[in-house]
């Protein structure tokens, strides 16, 4: 990159750093990921500066980071889709009776169940096993995650869904 790239990337950074936060923040509805967007948009216009003279780079940064807001949301959207499709929702049975929920074979087919998705986890790479249990066992957020991992939001989106893809195949695969 030369000089005069690099103080234009400089000036704007001191010029429309909080701006560009808040911008990303009403539109993602979390400051820790408008943070991290707006990161991976000046990423962004650094390459495609380097590519390219930009006429108005402001509007670039800024177009740079609403399309990744706008693809953040939509990947949180598709999480959320596949989870309610997985889950029965209220009221309907999942068609199993609810009279016999404790009986002998339910419990012990649970249990085979719960085995086999802990040999699941296990076969699972670290970073995605670490992901899924973070949110699941000890509650924390995507973003929490994403800084005690020091990982982007996106990449523990990815290992979250890869794990529940992963233990839904197993749990799929055994009910046949």
């Amino acid at each position: 990159m030369n000089k005069a790239r690099k103080i234009l990337l400089e000036r704007l950074f001191a010029d429309h750093g909080q701006a560009l936060v808040r911008f990303v923040a009403r539109i993602v509805k979390s400051p820790e990921d408008a943070e991290d967007i707006t990161q991976h948009a000046y990423l962004r216009l650094q390459k495609l500066s380097d590519k390219k003279e930009l006429d108005n780079p402001r509007a670039y940064l800024y177009q740079i980071a609403n399309n990744l807001a706008v693809d953040q949301l939509r990947r949180g959207k598709l999480h959320v889709d596949y989870i309610s499709q997985q889950l029965p929702a209220d009221g309907e049975s999942d068609g199993a009776e609810h009279i016999d929920h404790q009986s002998p074979e339910r419990v012990l087919a649970a249990r085979q169940q719960l085995q086999s998705i802990y040999e699941t986890m296990d076969k699972l790479p670290v970073k995605c096993r670490q992901a899924f249990l973070l949110h699941r066992a000890r509650g924390l957020s995507y973003s929490e995650i994403a800084r005690e991992m020091r990982i982007s939001v996106s990449s523990v989106e990815k290992y979250i869904l890869q794990a529940l893809k992963a233990c839904r195949r197993k749990v799929v695969w055994n009910s046949y």
